[in-house]
């Protein structure tokens, strides 16, 4: 064999990412080293894995579509390796892939990552971000090991382990009215306008606070990037309602937003490690979910402020 698991890793990168470009970007890779690793695997196994578009990515060919597959099954036996040497030598090693949710990854898994890798050099996790949905997806395909997600819906066959309440509170910029509040209801909210972060269920979720009040919102401007919602609303631009809690209260382009509590009765979000049921654990995986378990709960989430940060008047 002439080919290495680092190049089917690199194709496998490629045929996901849709361009060298962007597995680059997710490998911290260079461009020309996936280029040669692809290139080498085309000529060792004689076909041709990609058909590349000017300015507009690769597309695989139908051989490509079926070495790609057998590539992941191959990367997966591999790995498979670490967990069998796990067991019979009780060391915690091998690599992990992780799925976090796009608004939860910024600020829990720099720390949470290191943690576990410091505590266990002989591991490596690799992340993916992304949005529910796709998070829920790629667990049912096996494509990521565990996900660090809100118990939004969670589909048959996944398991679910809540970690930490995430209250819902509103966002405004500094010199908005309601900065110098305590607190603000869904009442007080109906006709001011609303940043919407617009992400699937998310948005439902925000939506069913004002529709369980028999409310509606006034939505201003939507946007499925936290940081655009963030910064329109540190211009003054409206509010926002939010549950994650960021150690700063910066947006990027430096203006400052205020967090403020949300009076009344309100579901909170529930974060929690989501698993797929028919998957036999390894000790790798355990070891991870265990760390999980110790370093999120309601008074320590990496990356977030306190909950006592919030103190809503009922």
């Amino acid at each position: 064999m002439r080919y290495t698991l680092r190049q089917l890793e690199y194709f496998i990168a490629a045929a996901e990412a849709g361009s060298i470009r962007h597995a680059s970007e997710k490998l911290s890779i260079s461009q020309p080293s996936i280029s040669t690793a692809i290139g080498h695997l085309e000529q060792e196994l004689g076909v041709q894995l990609f058909i590349r578009h000017h300015a507009q990515g690769l597309s695989l060919t139908p051989a490509g579509r079926r070495l790609a597959a057998e590539a992941k099954r191959v990367i997966q036996m591999a790995e498979g390796l670490y967990a069998v040497a796990s067991e019979v030598t009780d060391q915690v090693r091998g690599q992990l892939t992780v799925g976090a949710m796009a608004t939860l990854a910024p600020m829990i898994m720099p720390e949470l990552a290191h943690g576990f890798m410091s505590a266990y050099p002989a591991t490596e996790i690799r992340q993916f971000e992304a949005d529910h949905e796709q998070l829920m997806e790629r667990l049912k395909r096996a494509e990521i090991d565990i996900a660090i997600t809100y118990d939004l819906q969670i589909p048959e066959g996944i398991g679910f382990v809540p970690l930490a309440r995430l209250p819902a509170h509103i966002l405004v910029g500094e010199t908005h009215p309601f900065a110098a509040r305590d607190d603000v209801s869904l009442h007080d909210l109906v006709d001011e306008p609303l940043i919407l972060l617009d992400m699937p269920l998310s948005r439902e979720y925000f939506f069913g606070l004002f529709f369980s009040k028999g409310l509606e919102p006034r939505i201003y401007a939507r946007s499925s990037q936290q940081e655009v919602v963030r910064t329109m609303v540190a211009n003054g631009y409206g509010y926002t309602l939010a549950n994650v809690r960021p150690r700063s209260d910066l947006a990027l382009d430096g203006r400052r937003v205020v967090r403020v509590a949300l009076s009344g009765d309100h579901r909170p979000m529930m974060v929690g490690i989501a698993t797929l049921d028919s998957v036999r654990k390894s000790r790798l995986l355990e070891s991870f979910e265990a760390h999980c378990t110790t370093s999120i709960s309601d008074t320590s989430l990496p990356g977030m402020a306190p909950l006592d940060a919030l103190r809503p008047h009922d």
